[in-house]
């Protein structure tokens, strides 16, 4: 297959890339980075841009038989105003120049990335793909988003929104900032732990994606996300555990709120999401518990 990926060089983009790759398969990326490519591989190639401005990196969706858009500024970042607009253009602007680049009575698969965001906080309700969405920010950006989606069926494609859940990693993501604090016995949970922490392995992620393209009937949103969903306490413990680090030190919610603004709300809200299409359809979690997990990645 030829691969399109938008932000390409990102955290969760490099590692799909590299997946795809071992596979045989043929990958471009596109990223803000300037410079050489950040894989060395044959069949890899990278196209610097901004994916906010139509360019010539738009010719390439000619030649494409799966899209996979990743582009998006990272929410880890305190909300200004200012920001907040990069985030939400970042995603949705992208996203609309994608579909506009289509060309017209395309078969091409879009799986185009969104997030668990797009139920906002829902303390202890379960959330499947017809849950309804939230009203806060990020639920709104995810609304936004999805919908630019989907404009792409109207040339043709399949769609598959994947609603992310935190995604577990090596070099990067949610990992690379609470490990440091564990080592040195700061580590805890957020608030008082009982929010619900939906989460996927980067394996499963990488694997839910090929899943999507294989499988033809699979189409709109879908939770990427374990079926396990555990509280942010139990994510802690489990870090912890995998550390031999205590984890004791919880982090007041009243300090994250007033340390990070509206980010730190985020941060603090509950979502207990099941990826029911996925269980439906048959896929398999190498990592559905939160111990194997964190243990194979630390």
């Amino acid at each position: 297959m030829r691969i399109l990926i938008t932000g390409g060089t990102g955290f969760v983009g490099q590692h799909l890339s590299q997946f795809f790759l071992d596979r045989g398969n043929r990958v471009t990326a596109v990223g803000p980075r300037p410079g050489r490519n950040p894989i060395d591989h044959r069949q890899f190639d990278y196209i610097p841009a901004d994916t906010t401005r139509k360019g010539p990196w738009c010719d390439t969706l000619k030649d494409t038989d799966v899209l996979i858009n990743l582009a998006g500024k990272t929410i880890f970042k305190r909300w200004t105003p200012t920001y907040k607009q990069k985030i939400y253009d970042s995603r949705i602007v992208t996203t609309r120049n994608l579909v506009e680049a289509l060309p017209e009575n395309t078969d091409l698969v879009f799986c185009s990335a969104s997030a668990t965001g797009f139920y906002g906080s829902a303390d202890e309700r379960m959330l499947c793909e017809d849950a309804s969405p939230g009203d806060d920010f990020l639920a709104e950006v995810g609304q936004d988003w999805e919908k630019e989606a989907f404009r792409a069926r109207e040339k043709g494609a399949r769609v598959v929104t994947m609603r992310f859940g935190i995604v577990l990693g090596r070099n990067g993501g949610i990992l690379a900032k609470m490990v440091p604090a564990f080592r040195f016995r700061v580590g805890g949970p957020l608030g008082n732990g009982r929010q619900w922490f939906p989460w996927i392995h980067m394996r499963d992620l990488a694997a839910a994606f090929m899943f999507a393209i294989e499988t033809p009937d699979l189409d709109g949103p879908l939770n990427c996300c374990s079926p396990n969903p555990v509280r942010n306490r139990e994510f802690a413990d489990a870090l912890g555990r995998a550390l031999r680090k205590p984890a004791f030190m919880p982090a007041p919610g009243f300090l994250i709120r007033l340390a990070l603004g509206e980010l730190g709300s985020a941060l603090l809200c509950s979502q207990r999401v099941i990826p029911k299409k996925l269980l439906a359809h048959g896929f398999q979690f190498q990592y559905p518990d939160i111990d194997a997990a964190v243990a194979d990645l630390v």
